[in-house]
């Protein structure tokens, strides 16, 4: 059945994507794209969606792929799968992190996540770069929106310009 289906898929992602909704995107496009839910270039054009509105990426992508799969109970199951996890388990690590927060342990371990998220990140934007950028006006735009970032411009802005642009300049 496509609800449990929907429902497990995303249920992996919330498990085992560490890091936040952007570091779960490796995994999330494997779960997707490799279940054939998507195609790549849909992954990307949901991501591309997604990312110009407010909230965390990875209920944005699961809602998004759960209605194109199966409606709105398919966005619905999707949805309680990756949120579910994440609630849980931070529910319990926060009692343990308040609790030995001084720990050289948990200090080793957020020393060891930080670089393995960055390096992640930089995985699936080396990834969806050849279906993101296809031309040198793409390029443009995307080192502009990095620039624009860079120097501390809102991320809302800046997607709202390179929508507009994209618009105007790219249609």
């Amino acid at each position: 059945m496509i609800y449990l289906q929907l429902f497990w898929g995303f249920t992996k992602v919330g498990l085992l994507g560490f890091g936040g909704g952007p570091s779960m995107l490796p995994l999330m496009q494997r779960e997707v794209v490799g279940s054939g839910w998507l195609s790549d270039e849909e992954f990307l054009e949901g991501l591309a969606v997604g990312n110009a509105l407010p909230g965390p990426i990875a209920t944005k992508m699961a809602v998004y792929v759960g209605w194109d799969e199966a409606g709105p109970l398919g966005a619905l199951a999707a949805l309680a799968g990756v949120i579910a996890p994440s609630a849980g388990l931070m529910l319990a690590l926060a009692v343990v992190l308040i609790k030995f927060k001084d720990s050289d342990l948990v200090k080793g371990a957020l020393a060891g996540a930080k670089p393995a998220v960055v390096g992640m990140l930089f995985f699936v934007a080396v990834s969806l770069t050849p279906g993101g950028v296809r031309h040198w006006q793409g390029a443009l735009l995307a080192v502009a929106s990095f620039a624009a970032l860079y120097l501390n411009v809102h991320p809302a802005f800046v997607m709202i310009a390179a929508v507009l642009i994209g618009m105007i300049w790219l249609a």
